[in-house]
């Protein structure tokens, strides 16, 4: 049974369908598109007490609560929204939406083409962070919303930089968290190696393996793998795991002498990529790290400091001490471009040994600094 103190309760994931094209950033026009979305709490009269919450790589809509009785655990922020909570849904009216190209009920990859009447594959088109918002827009439009808060951590944080901008009448706040501006070659390098893992697994298929009794499952677990070394650190999988082997014998740990799985690190990383395997598309992985890749404000507007002129919003840019995904570095240089632009921004750097995964993870801290910032922002948005 689970446990409902604490938590907004049971939440239904709902669905939006935006039934006219959108042009995405590469040119090509899309739709219609299908969003999945949740909503915490209640917009006020004004309309104009809203916060969206923006998923990292993998989330989904289901940022909060549990969807039925039978949920193993709740929405990937929980303890971040709820009554009290950092985002207070007495307070605030929370959203939360699946990406364009995710496969948690977003159209994506894995969805039906209504042209062909099988699941779009390959032919999906490429799309960016840009295409993203630009969808979310649409589903906030739909709800009624007159002004917003965007928050984000990791893929979500680009997300909230690029609402800044793009939006910039709409948006009156942005909490970045864990996050950059754009992707270091050594980034990029990470998502290409994951993506190769599933290009290349055999069963593939060139993207047309729904119907298939084999699944790309060795790729995409191996895309998780590599990518979860880069969620935590050296202090984090050392406290875990040091050198320890999985297998004992008289009571001592012993190694197999074989090219199995020897470490417990390394039964670590095949338990997260099996579970990730089963609740994630391979096409959607491959979609969404080039979404990120592609993702650099700097390029687009010639510099960040430039980008930064465009928004009207004051900030809140916070980092981890142990992510060197995104190392504290980043978020400096987002900072300091705000600052040049004039724009008003409040910095936090966290101590933490939980590595990226520490937006995820260190919320009681974190509730601390987001509510100050909020209830400055906007006296506590009245409901």
């Amino acid at each position: 049974m689970i446990n409902l103190e604490n938590s907004v309760g049971i939440v239904e994931t709902k669905f939006f369908t935006i039934d006219e094209e959108l042009e995405l950033e590469s040119g090509e026009k899309f739709g219609p598109v299908q969003v999945a979305y949740e909503t915490y709490g209640a917009l006020n009269e004004n309309k104009d007490n809203a916060i969206l919450l923006l998923h990292a790589l993998t989330g989904d809509a289901h940022a909060a609560g549990y969807n039925s009785e039978n949920d193993r655990k709740p929405g990937w922020w929980d303890d971040m929204v709820g009554s009290g909570k950092a985002f207070d849904t007495d307070k605030y009216f929370v959203i939360s939406s699946n990406m364009l190209g995710g496969c948690s009920g977003t159209t994506g990859p894995c969805s039906i083409n209504p042209q062909t009447g099988k699941p779009y594959g390959l032919s999906f088109p490429v799309i960016t962070i840009e295409d993203a918002v630009k969808v979310q827009k649409k589903l906030v439009d739909f709800l009624g919303v007159k002004k917003l808060i965007v928050a984000g951590g990791s893929m979500g944080g680009m997300q909230a930089l690029e609402w800044s901008i793009t939006h910039s009448d709409m948006v009156d706040a942005v909490i970045i968290i864990a996050s950059t501006s754009r992707l270091t070659a050594q980034g990029i390098a990470f998502n290409a190696v994951g993506r190769n893992a599933i290009l290349s697994d055999p069963y593939f298929n060139n993207g047309d393996y729904y119907d298939s009794d084999n699944q790309p499952e060795k790729g995409l677990s191996i895309a998780r793998m590599i990518g979860h070394i880069t969620y935590l650190c050296e202090e984090s999988m050392h406290s875990k795991f040091g050198r320890r082997f999985k297998n004992e014998i008289d009571g001592k740990e012993h190694p197999n002498f074989d090219f199995g799985i020897d470490f417990q690190v390394e039964s670590y990383l095949a338990h997260q990529g099996q579970t990730f395997v089963d609740r994630f598309d391979a096409n959607s992985y491959l979609y969404i790290t080039k979404a990120v890749d592609y993702f650099d404000l700097a390029h687009k507007h010639e510099s960040l400091e430039n980008a930064f002129k465009k928004t009207n919003a004051r900030f809140l840019v916070i980092s981890f001490t142990s992510d060197w995904l995104f190392p504290t570095s980043q978020s400096k240089e987002i900072v300091q471009a705000l600052i040049k632009a004039g724009r008003d921004v409040s910095f936090c750097e966290i101590e933490s040994p939980c590595g990226h995964d520490a937006f995820l993870l260190e919320f009681e801290t974190q509730t601390k600094i987001v509510k100050s910032f909020l209830s400055k922002s906007f006296g506590g948005a009245n409901v």
